[in-house]
């Protein structure tokens, strides 16, 4: 891979995708500069139920058809490599891409449950964090524990353009149009309307 690329990184179940994903990933491409956005689709996010999580192979093709932008690329690169948790797929994608500056993504509604991931703190440490401002997570987001921790390492959204060159630790907050659309939401929606041709299994 060639060096000097920028990538961000968005991970998640993806159960299903929505626009709200691809909402995330063009405001970082726009935003942080970025040569490509990877979606991360998990085999099975450790804070989730398994139940009404939708085979691997649904989610990868469900990613496929939603994304339709060739600078989104969609990986399941968490099962080659053997990892469930971000900090050690992150770890291991800089060993094995040591030239490429990678980014971790999120909306703000994930900074605010931040706290719950394994070695969280560790994850600031690694490479820099862009979170997406989300509807009705703005003040909870920026409130909450993670982004107080690292308050003193946010850059202005004026340098965004910086972030993926920026020593960790090192956030920046993007504002920008709200996309309302959920995961959650789509399948309380999908269960309400019955079966579908290739929809998510309730």
């Amino acid at each position: 891979m060639a060096p000097r690329l920028k990538i961000g990184l968005l991970g998640g179940s993806f159960n299903p995708p929505h626009c709200g994903h691809v909402h995330v990933s063009e405001i970082a491409l726009k935003r942080l500069h970025l040569d490509y956005v990877w979606w991360l689709v998990s085999p099975q996010n450790p804070l989730k139920s398994t139940i009404g999580m939708a085979p691997l192979e649904n989610r990868l093709k469900w990613c496929a058809d939603e994304a339709n932008n060739r600078r989104i690329r969609i990986m399941d690169i968490e099962r080659d490599l053997g990892t469930r948790y971000t900090i050690d797929t992150l770890q291991a994608l800089k060993r094995r891409f040591p030239g490429v500056h990678f980014v971790w993504l999120m909306g703000s509604d994930n900074l605010e449950k931040f706290t719950r991931w394994r070695r969280w703190q560790a994850i600031f440490g690694v490479v820099p964090v862009a979170v997406v401002v989300r509807p009705g997570y703005a003040l909870a987001g920026l409130n909450a524990q993670a982004a107080q921790r690292f308050a003193a390492d946010r850059l202005p959204e004026s340098r965004a353009a910086e972030l993926a060159f920026a020593k960790p630790p090192s956030f920046i907050v993007l504002e920008g149009r709200h996309d309302p659309t959920s995961a959650t939401a789509i399948r309380m929606q999908a269960q309400r309307s019955g079966p579908m041709a290739g929809a998510i299994p309730a």
